[in-house]
């Protein structure tokens, strides 16, 4: 039980999301897009966490990494769970989007 809540906030294993992104993960920011519009990581992919499960199809390989990031980590890691109970293999919760932007250089 407290390895599923680690894991679904993100506090499992630890992940090096820089490398992850270097071998082409897709960072998906699942904010609203006010939130998105006013500072975000470059190169992320904006779907608001509300309307991802009618947008998957712009997410294509189901087999490529993704790292969900939201304001606080607790939409990401709703985001991590949509994804995962759609087929999504390589999903990581990178939590809120400052504290990831700064993971990944």
């Amino acid at each position: 039980m407290i390895n599923t809540l680690k894991n679904l906030f993100g506090l499992g294993p630890k992940v090096d999301y820089a490398d992850l992104v270097k071998h082409g993960a897709i960072v998906l920011d699942v904010r609203s897009k006010g939130e998105y519009s006013g500072g975000h990581i470059k190169g992320s992919m904006n779907i608001p966490v509300d309307q991802l499960s009618s947008n998957l199809s712009k997410l294509k390989e189901k087999n490529k990494p993704i790292i969900t990031c939201c304001a606080s980590g607790m939409r990401s890691a709703s985001a991590k769970s949509i994804l995962k109970s759609n087929g999504y293999t390589e999903v990581y919760n990178g939590g809120g989007w400052s504290s990831l932007q700064n993971k990944l250089r």
